[in-house]
């Protein structure tokens, strides 16, 4: 790595996890019971030790039989469940940590915005004003049959919904000016009731009376909590580049992933947005070891095994609406197209590369990224070069083998976050106390 790269700014670091089961049958296991959420308070203290951005806390609201036509996989092996609401943890989360980011995931399908913007604001303060909202559309029809309905609308038209949903949360939150709390003791007045306004907002999609009938959120200028998002297909990452802080993205090479980094930033341009304020992070998923042999010997035994397999294409399958069991492991796929997560599928599928579904298997593992097996110093060494050519902003970490376990979590935070900060690519301190702001420091 060039000496011209240490200089540069450092990039961001955050952690995508469900509240989910860990890896609960290894040797370094909570015991597949973290429902009181302790295991994930460990986490985010080892994570903020290590100054990681946030912890993303991801959710989805069905359990999937879109493999082979059955739940068995999902629940076998604890893919789709169980699982727990994201809302709790993050408020749990937010107590146990002072520095951190807490990221919840919440379906602009499944919440009434009232209830969303309430739910948000009331997080965000819990949080200190660390609290960010991974905006999904949801992509299962599973999970729209959960809600009433027969299947998802279109993706432009959830799109067009979430642009409206997001713009009427916006409005709620600053439906208290800021002063409007005044704790006036000589008049026995708590709030100043001339600063709280109704929104009469109606659109096509929502409408709503307003006021919220909380405080808003901690972070200001504007009030609203942290936005995180994940576009993958083109209405997606328009939605991403005019709304999001932070965007999930999904690895396929470094070539791509420049690619991806480039359209964000000239699309938020276009919104009249700066480019630098709108942070990519590419999901991660290093395999870590004291040496490089012992790495590569684990990646290998693990990726062959017909356990994987399974559970990757039953992964797949349930954010697509593909049944993979389908396909021959060892021909290429044929094109496909989903009104799922399209982007997910493209970034999975590298249409054009000539690789078999297996090696699409082996692929997912390390998101196509090359050099992200070996030791911390290694992978660290990797990483700061795959930034140098995509240009930032930073990472999602992932554990590969699909569950996280207190090893992994000391991998990470002990061996590859130390390696990263001794080179100066990752921060060693938070500089400011939101989490917004955190992720416009550099």
């Amino acid at each position: 790595m060039s000496d011209r790269r240490r200089m540069t700014r450092p990039f961001h670091l955050a952690w995508f996890v469900n509240f989910a089961v860990d890896e609960w049958n290894g040797p370094f296991s909570a015991g597949g019971t973290p429902w009181n959420g302790e295991f994930y308070i460990d986490m985010a203290k080892a994570m903020e030790r290590a100054c990681f951005d946030y912890i993303m806390l991801e959710d989805t609201l069905m359990i999937s039989d879109s493999y082979g036509g059955s739940m068995d996989a999902y629940l076998k092996y604890a893919l789709m469940g169980p699982k727990g609401d994201p809302a709790p943890l993050a408020a749990l989360l937010g107590n146990h940590t002072s520095k951190m980011g807490v990221v919840a995931t919440f379906s602009t399908m499944a919440y009434p915005p009232y209830m969303l913007a309430r739910l948000c604001a009331t997080l965000d303060n819990i949080c200190g004003g660390r609290f960010g909202w991974n905006i999904v559309t949801s992509g299962e029809n599973l999970a729209a049959q959960n809600f009433g309905m027969d299947e998802l609308p279109p993706r432009q038209d959830r799109y067009d919904m979430a642009d409206e949903y997001v713009e009427l949360c916006r409005q709620l939150w600053m439906s208290w000016e800021p002063g409007a709390i005044v704790k006036d003791h000589a008049t026995d007045t708590y709030v100043d009731y001339t600063k709280v306004h109704p929104i009469h907002f109606k659109g096509r999609y929502y409408k709503c009376r307003g006021p919220l009938n909380c405080v808003p959120p901690k972070q200001g200028n504007p009030q609203r909590p942290a936005f995180v998002q994940a576009g993958g297909s083109p209405r997606g990452r328009q939605f991403a580049a005019q709304t999001a802080d932070s965007i999930i993205a999904v690895a396929s090479s470094v070539k791509a992933m420049k690619a991806y980094r480039d359209d964000i930033r000239e699309r938020a341009e276009k919104f009249g947005r700066d480019p630098d304020e709108v942070k990519v992070f590419f999901i991660a998923s290093p395999v870590l070891a004291e040496t490089e042999a012992s790495a590569k010997r684990r990646f290998e035994a693990y990726t062959a095994s017909i356990e994987y397999q399974v559970k990757t294409l039953a992964s797949v399958s349930s954010i697509t609406d593909i049944d993979f069991s389908q396909f021959d492991l060892d021909e290429e796929l044929p094109h496909l197209t989903t009104n799922g997560e399209q982007g997910s599928l493209d970034a999975f599928a590298q249409w054009g590369s000539g690789k078999t579904l297996r090696q699409l298997c082996k692929d997912r593992a390390t998101r196509g990224l090359d050099g992200f097996v070996g030791t911390p110093d290694q992978v660290a060494d990797r990483m700061g070069e795959v930034m140098d050519e995509v240009g930032g902003d930073g990472f999602l970490i992932s554990s590969p083998f699909q569950k996280v376990s207190r090893e992994y979590i000391l991998q990470v935070c002990e061996g590859l976050v130390p390696a990263l900060q001794r080179r100066g690519l990752t921060r060693t301190s938070y500089a400011e106390p939101t989490l917004r702001e955190n992720l416009k420091a550099f």
